[in-house]
C-alpha cells in the first residue's frame, strides 16, 4: 500500500508539471479524467489531485492506455517500455504472485504489453515462475530490479 501511496504523490508531483500548460491540463485519461471531462478548460489543482489518485489507485489508465478506453489511446503516444515501467509498478505485488504461479491475468497483460507473441506466451508464464528467485532475488525487490532481471531472462531465450 505505501508503494502504491508514493507512486500517486508521485504522479500528482511529477507528472502535471511534465505537460505543456494546454487548455485541459487534467491528468491525461483514465477513470480520473473521465469523471471531469465535462468541465471545459484548466482543472483546478483539487480536480487534477483527485483524477490522478483515481488513474494511480486502481491502475486504470495503465489499462485505459494499453487497451485504448476509458479515454486513452493506443497510438504509441506513450512509448512501449514505459508502459510496461508503470504497469509493473503499479501491479508489482499482483505481478509477483501471478509470477510465482506461471499464470494469471497481471501476467498475461504483461506478456501483452511486452509484446511476446501469443504462441510462446504459455513459455513466458512457465520461464517467470522458473526463473522466481533470479527475479525476485529479495524481499526487497523493486519493480525495475525485477524489469531487468527479466529482460536479461528474455534476452537468453531464443523462442521469447
Amino acid at each position: 500500500m505505501f508503494r502504491r501511496l508514493a507512486l500517486v504523490i508521485a504522479a500528482v508531483v511529477l507528472i502535471p508539471a511534465s505537460y505543456s500548460l494546454a487548455e485541459d491540463t487534467g491528468p491525461g485519461c483514465g477513470l480520473g479524467k473521465m469523471i471531469f471531462k465535462d468541465i471545459k478548460g484548466n482543472k483546478k489543482i483539487v480536480q487534477q489531485v483527485v483524477a490522478a489518485t483515481l488513474n494511480g489507485t486502481f491502475g486504470n489508465q495503465t489499462f485505459g492506455i494499453t487497451s485504448g478506453t476509458s479515454g486513452c489511446t493506443n497510438d504509441g503516444i506513450v512509448k512501449n517500455e514505459e508502459k510496461v515501467n508503470v504497469f509493473v509498478a503499479v501491479n508489482f505485488e499482483s505481478l509477483q504472485e501471478d509470477m510465482a504461479q506461471g499464470q494469471g491475468e497481471y501476467l498475461h497483460s504483461l506478456a501483452n504489453l511486452m509484446e511476446i507473441p501469443a504462441e510462446h506466451q504459455a513459455e513466458f508464464f512457465v520461464m517467470t515462475r522458473d526463473k522466481y528467485n533470479t527475479l525476485f532475488s529479495s524481499s526487497e525487490t523493486t519493480p525495475q530490479e525485477m524489469l531487468t532481471a527479466l529482460n536479461l531472462e528474455l534476452a537468453t531465450n531464443s523462442y521469447l
